[in-house]
């Protein structure tokens, strides 16, 4: 990497005092000293090598980690460890043996591991750091990797760097002076690399579910795990993104280069993405250094939720490994062995709750081991860790839709939860769900005449722009709707609920309402017409048909609330209800309508060929027919 004002190779005879050998430099480490390692793709190599080779004359020394992904082993084959390992994150080089009981691990927040070592409460002896050559004033970049690394070679008493000329350089707060480096060594060779391996099947579809929860001018933080980062592929369509994460990836570049990551609306460090370390590949790494476009910050400044909610709009994703119905989440843990650590998940989904219009968001894959275990679950596994409890919970989002549960009851999110769930397990978490009495007893789902659970049809989902220019959302309705849907109906008027029920119907309780959101789509269909955002929707329309398999012909019927009347909005339901029974072979509506009932009289004779029969002597209803096609028309 081409270094700004930097000496080239006069500095190293400058600084000569401090230059040594990697043996040397560990030979400075003593039998009881605490020994912090640079953490992930800035792993200092050739101090780490040595290290290990020198293990059996570092007995009792404690190692310190925070994300260790290199390629040394740190254990021998068949022996016990001659140091001891202590992650505050787990990566899989360590994993193995920290559930054997050969290393140790530290649960802590992100944010707070610099403090721990800042405030004397945990000591280090010596700090193992990356960094690049100094510039002219003698200052040296962190480059890829400042989160932990910059605090705790403050705080160390002793400060050795590996310099190597390929680490970019960095800007932010993201700097240290040869002075404050005890001894260096040379090694000029190429980083660590980083790729997510990702499921595509799985991944594209729960990119896609998030990226409709995402506005234009949102902030973005990708938490650990491959979702997160592949969910930044399907931002392609945004606008005017910004980016304020822990650690930033290889995804970010498109981003950019596309104008769709630009940073210009932020308020918060406006104009400049904000992180703490670079996770991936060398193209990464090349596009970083001197990019001014790209700030650097120790973790307590980047993961601090008091910051993170300074930003608008902070999208916060974070991946699961298992929820419970409840809304418990598990992020570290398969059972009783740990998995990863806590890191910067409960900052984040914290300060993205904070932010003004932030939205703290899940991410799962509703199975694993192909398809035959549920990570939605009646509760979490024995030994499971509660990263997030259930009030930390806003969206959850699967391959299968997205489930908002923040400010819920117990029996709501349930139902959200279930409605996420891979369907083969929905029937079974239901039954769960009534044996612990969180769900009302008579609780149904959809299903087929033979029981079968129906998928709920996504392809059917449109936006109507009503006269005034709103964006009103037009889809099929769903389970959990009933409370919007009864919302809709407690609106109306006793003239409208005679119109629309022939009967001034005063309630609308869950036995009566359920089934209208639990349908098979096929014999039934409901659309609605919903404004707002998940989470705090409104049904201001709805509309139904009640096919009759005897005549191929379905009943219609349907209601718009008062204060969204005169917009098209009745109009455009109908003729998406039309395209949906099209579709599944139906050959027209039928239905009777009120006299009174002018507007829908008019509405329905724009649905195709048109049959009004007018009513008896003394009788209030017409009976009508629309066929979509001439030829059944004339059946």
């Amino acid at each position: 990497m081409d270094q700004i004002d930097s000496l080239d190779g006069e500095w190293r005879e400058k600084w000569k005092d401090k230059e040594i050998t990697a043996k040397g430099a560990i030979k400075k480490i003593i039998l009881g000293n605490r020994v912090f390692i640079g953490s992930a793709c800035s792993e200092p190599q050739a101090l780490t090598a040595e290290l290990i080779k020198s293990s059996e004359s570092l007995i009792d020394t404690e190692i310190i980690h925070f994300l260790t992904i290199g390629p040394e082993k740190y254990f021998k084959d068949k022996a016990e460890d001659l140091f001891r390992h202590n992650a505050f994150f787990i990566g899989k080089t360590l994993r193995e043996e920290i559930n054997k009981g050969q290393a140790d691990y530290t649960p802590i927040l992100a944010s707070e591991i610099p403090s721990l070592f800042l405030s004397g409460r945990k000591n280090c002896d010596v700090a193992l750091i990356q960094v690049t050559p100094p510039d002219r004033y003698g200052f040296c970049s962190f480059g890829i990797n400042i989160d932990v690394a910059k605090p705790i070679a403050q705080a160390a008493y002793l400060t050795i760097a590996e310099i190597n000329p390929q680490m970019p350089r960095t800007l932010g707060n993201s700097f240290i002076h040869m002075k404050d480096i005890d001894y260096f060594v040379y090694n000029d060779a190429p980083l660590l690399e980083f790729q997510f391996k990702e499921k595509i099947d799985v991944s594209g579809k729960i990119g896609k579910n998030v990226a409709n929860l995402i506005e234009n001018k949102s902030t973005i933080h990708i938490g650990n795990g491959y979702l997160p980062n592949a969910c930044l592929k399907h931002l392609m369509n945004k606008k005017d993104l910004g980016m304020h994460s822990h650690y930033i990836t290889d995804n970010i570049i498109p981003l950019i280069e596309n104008a769709v990551l630009t940073c210009r609306k932020k308020n918060f460090h406006p104009e400049k993405i904000i992180t703490s370390f670079a996770l991936g590949t060398k193209k990464l790494y090349d596009f970083v250094n001197n990019n001014p476009y790209i700030e650097f910050y120790p973790s307590d400044y980047v993961c601090n939720p008091k910051y993170i909610g300074m930003n608008k709009k902070m999208v916060s994703i974070n991946q699961a490994l298992q929820i419970d119905l409840t809304g418990q989440v598990n992020t570290s843990t398969k059972g009783y062995n740990f998995y990863s650590g806590i890191g910067d998940t409960v900052d984040f989904m914290r300060g993205a709750a904070f932010s003004k219009g932030g939205k703290p968001i899940v991410v799962l894959s509703s199975t694993r081991k192909n398809d035959t275990v549920s990570n939605i679950v009646p509760h979490l596994d024995e030994g499971a860790g509660v990263i997030l409890s259930r009030a930390d919970i806003h969206y959850v989002v699967t391959e299968w839709g997205v489930a908002y549960v923040h400010g819920k009851t117990i029996r709501e999110r349930v139902i959200e939860l279930i409605c996420v769930a891979h369907p083969k397990f929905r029937e079974q978490l239901l039954e769960h769900a009534k044996k612990l009495n969180y769900i009302y007893s008579d609780q149904i789902l959809p299903c087929d005449e033979q029981g079968k659970i129906c998928i709920y049809p996504s392809i059917y989902e449109t936006i109507y722009t009503a006269r005034d220019n709103e964006k009103i959302v037009v889809r099929p309705v769903r389970t959990t709707d009933e409370p919007l849907l009864k919302e809709l109906y407690y609106s109306l008027n006793e003239r409208d609920r005679y119109l629309r029920f022939f009967e001034v119907r005063k309630e609308f309780t869950h036995s009566k309402t359920q089934c209208e959101v639990n349908i098979d789509y096929n014999k039934v269909f409901s659309i609605g017409a919903y404004v707002g955002e998940i989470g705090n929707e409104d049904m201001i329309g709805n509309a139904t048909y009640y096919l009759n398999p005897a005549m191929n012909l379905a009943e219609y019927s349907f209601v718009v609330r008062e204060d969204y009347r005169g917009r098209g909005i009745g109009s455009f339901l109908y003729r998406h209800l039309i395209i949906i029974a099209k579709e599944k072979g139906i050959k027209g509506f039928y239905g009777s309508i009120h006299i009174q009932n002018k507007s829908t009289v008019q509405i329905i004779r724009k649905g195709g060929y048109t049959k009004i029969n007018p009513p008896e002597v003394g009788e209030k209803e017409l009976f009508y027919e629309v066929y979509f096609d001439k030829e059944n028309s004339m059946d």
